[in-house]
């Protein structure tokens, strides 16, 4: 299948699409059975990958890496891209459950805190009837043992989901993305991030304007500000200034 343009971004090649252009792409993979990890990632993502070449390197490996946050999109207009918007995280389960519920694929929910992927899977199911979920599972919050991979490996042989959904933050997302992949029996692995607390209501999602203008941050702050005051108070600041450096040609972070 062709390759979805990508435009450079501190670093990070993501790519040129909308919620649209990736149920698309995600259909076709399945249908061909290309075997591929997607990321969809923000700005506090991509700022990471500045700093791990490790990270950076396996979101611009990916199948796809989606543009989870308006300046993302906003970036992929500026560099001309003008169908670019944005993908985020629980649209993107959200459209592929209802494109996948009468196609007969099947889906995996993998990752959040003990009980979330299932509550998840009441939600979806019951908002797309006919939609196939095989198995749910919250990994322990540490790296598996060799009996836990052995068991994961087993399980997944045993039930070949198409699509086998990350609910993982990152870096540990992508590091398990890219070991688990050529191990697994299943198509696509989708990193995504906060979208199993999000869609199963552990986490109040901000309202649609809100997403839409880029305040989402302000949304989320105001709700877990312990937790999120130095991701957002220190992390975009950070994200923007680099921006301006790249845009300037004053500082060049090169697609690796």
């Amino acid at each position: 299948m062709a390759p979805i343009p990508r435009y450079n971004v501190l670093g990070v090649g993501i790519s040129a699409l909308n919620l649209e252009k990736a149920r698309e792409a995600v259909l076709t993979a399945l249908t061909s059975r290309h075997k591929g990890c997607i990321s969809t990632v923000d700005a506090r993502v991509v700022n990471l990958a500045v700093h791990d070449s490790t990270l950076r390197a396996r979101l611009n490996a990916s199948f796809l890496t989606t543009p989870d946050g308006m300046p993302l999109a906003w970036l992929g207009r500026w560099h001309g891209h003008r169908a670019v918007d944005r993908v985020y995280g629980p649209d993107l389960v959200l459209a592929l459950c209802e494109a996948t519920a009468a196609t007969g694929h099947t889906h995996y929910l993998y990752g959040g805190a003990a009980g979330v992927a299932d509550d998840l899977r009441c939600v979806l199911t019951r908002r797309f009837p006919g939609l196939r979920i095989v198995g749910t599972k919250a990994p322990p919050f540490r790296a598996l043992t060799i009996t836990e991979e052995r068991a994961l490996t087993e399980e997944i042989a045993a039930l070949k989901p198409d699509l086998f959904w990350v609910g993982l933050s990152v870096p540990e997302r992508e590091r398990f993305m890219a070991e688990f992949l050529p191990r697994l029996d299943t198509t696509l692995m989708i990193g995504v991030g906060a979208a199993f607390d999000l869609l199963s209501g552990r986490i109040r999602q901000a309202p649609r304007w809100m997403q839409r203008s880029g305040l989402e941050w302000l949304f989320r702050l105001a709700v877990e500000p312990r937790r999120l005051w130095r991701r957002y108070l220190l992390n975009h600041p950070l994200f923007v200034a680099r921006v301006l450096l790249q845009a300037s040609g004053l500082r060049r972070y090169p697609l690796e």
